[in-house]
């Protein structure tokens, strides 16, 4: 009689919750197939020859492309001793670019939550690529306006990289997810 009971509490309990069930299997799968993913491509890259991948060192590039286009006078350069690329301002070495600086994680976040909270094939693509853009480019931005902030006050280091600008960079992330969700997933269309 228990097993019986139970079962059925089960059942209920699962029907009850199913939407939520499937938003969390759809999350976690798309978040660990893309991890996955972006992890074999890192391993192709050794390092311990101090190898910066390819996606950091263009954003770093074109960190510093930005950068000129301000009008700061920059260089870049591979990091002798870490895999990571490291940025001088005005002849001054200001920051290492490594890969946690070029926002793939957000990323991959960011579109695990839109596959997720379901919505039409063509949308969720042209959503999520318009997005991933938008985020690579605020990213630049926000690594560009670090580099200047550090150069000209460098005991913020720690408010400025540490809360400042992720706050900046997670803040359009989470104003992305509320667009997705109330103007163009299926939930949207449905309240």
């Amino acid at each position: 009689m228990y097993s019986f009971v139970k079962n059925i509490f089960l059942k209920s309990y699962f029907v009850q919750y199913r939407p939520f069930f499937i938003f969390l299997l759809k999350f976690f799968l798309t978040y660990g197939v893309l991890m996955f993913a972006y992890q074999l491509y890192l391993n192709s890259f050794d390092a311990e020859k101090f190898e910066t991948d390819s996606f950091t060192e263009l954003v770093a590039s074109q960190t510093n492309d930005v950068l000129h286009l301000f009008g700061q006078d920059t260089s870049i350069a591979p990091h002798d001793s870490q895999p990571s690329v490291k940025l001088f301002l005005n002849g001054k070495f200001i920051a290492r670019v490594v890969e946690g600086c070029n926002a793939m994680s957000v990323m991959i976040l960011f579109v695990a939550f839109v596959v997720a909270f379901k919505g039409k094939m063509k949308q969720t693509i042209v959503f999520v690529l318009i997005s991933i853009l938008v985020i690579h480019i605020l990213n630049i931005l926000r690594i560009a306006l670090l580099a200047i902030a550090l150069y000209h006050y460098p005991e913020y280091e720690h408010i400025l990289h540490g809360v400042v600008f992720p706050l900046f960079i997670y803040g359009v992330v989470f104003g992305l997810w509320v667009l997705w969700v109330q103007k163009f997933s299926l939930h949207a269309k449905a309240s």
